[in-house]
């Protein structure tokens, strides 16, 4: 069971660093909202809007991202740790995960890696196994973020950008390209046993070419061959950057469907005890 609390708003301290968390409080399903790469908590705020007070909704913000703090370590299984630092810190044992991009990523290893403390997963266009890293798109990728690194200090009062270096986003792009992977990933989702379900975009995301994308999202097609407990929910019009704002009914639908699914199985698995 998960420890009911009060609304909250904070810091969660982790290894070197410390991440800024929003936690609703109340006795609903716990919802941890899991960022896109350089993203912040407040992009979730229409899909909680959508779902409403009937649920407990976490967020925060990643290292160096938003409020969090800096940190020396920006590796993907540092962000899968801070996972288990927020549940930890605000007292759940079980909640349902809704990842966006990057989020996606970390939201199906840590399903896979903790199917007892997993409601189900929302993967929102993310979590795609495909080998679209190589050695020109590496380059391409280093290019980029040395390119847009002049203006990216002037964001950071925003919130925009994230207090990282052109280096350290590149790195962490390229590593998620190797995740990504199909022999890396694959296996990942092949072992996912708690409902999961997929809500994906449309087009082009930042950075890639015309048509990329669209052939990216075509690898779930054997994910959900291979795993009855995974499938696609739905696919909007919209692109990957304007998901989150223009979709959030249906991605809150697909949480409400991941929902019904886990407390169907939980109450399966109690009845066979």
């Amino acid at each position: 069971m998960s420890i009911k609390q009060s609304a909250w708003t904070g810091m969660v301290p982790v290894d070197d660093t410390a991440l800024a968390v929003t936690d609703t409080g109340g006795p609903g399903i716990p919802v941890v909202y899991l960022n896109g790469q350089f993203a912040t908590q407040g992009y979730w705020r229409r899909v909680i809007a959508e779902l409403g007070t009937r649920w407990r909704h976490i967020t925060y913000d990643e290292r160096a991202r938003g409020k969090s703090k800096r940190s020396a370590d920006y590796s993907f299984e540092a962000a899968v740790r801070d996972v288990d630092a927020v549940l930890a810190a605000r007292g759940v044992d079980r909640a349902l995960l809704v990842g966006w991009s990057y989020g996606a990523v970390v939201a199906a290893h840590w399903a896979s890696r903790n199917p007892d403390r997993t409601l189900g997963a929302v993967l929102v266009d993310g979590a795609f196994p495909y080998d679209w890293l190589d050695d020109a798109m590496e380059q391409r990728i280093r290019k980029l973020f040395r390119r847009m690194g002049w203006f990216m200090p002037l964001l950071r009062p925003t919130g925009l950008t994230p207090r990282m270096t052109p280096e350290q986003q590149a790195e962490s792009n390229i590593e998620l390209g190797k995740l990504s992977r199909e022999r890396e990933l694959g296996p990942v989702l092949d072992s996912i046993t708690v409902p999961t379900r997929y809500v994906v975009a449309s087009g082009t995301s930042f950075g890639s070419k015309d048509g990329e994308q669209e052939q990216i999202r075509t690898s779930l097609d054997k994910v959900t061959t291979h795993n009855p407990n995974i499938k696609i929910s739905a696919k909007t019009a919209s692109n990957h950057g304007a998901i989150l704002r223009k979709d959030a009914p249906t991605i809150a639908q697909a949480v409400r469907e991941v929902a019904a699914l886990g407390h169907r199985a939980r109450a399966e698995d109690m009845s066979t005890d």
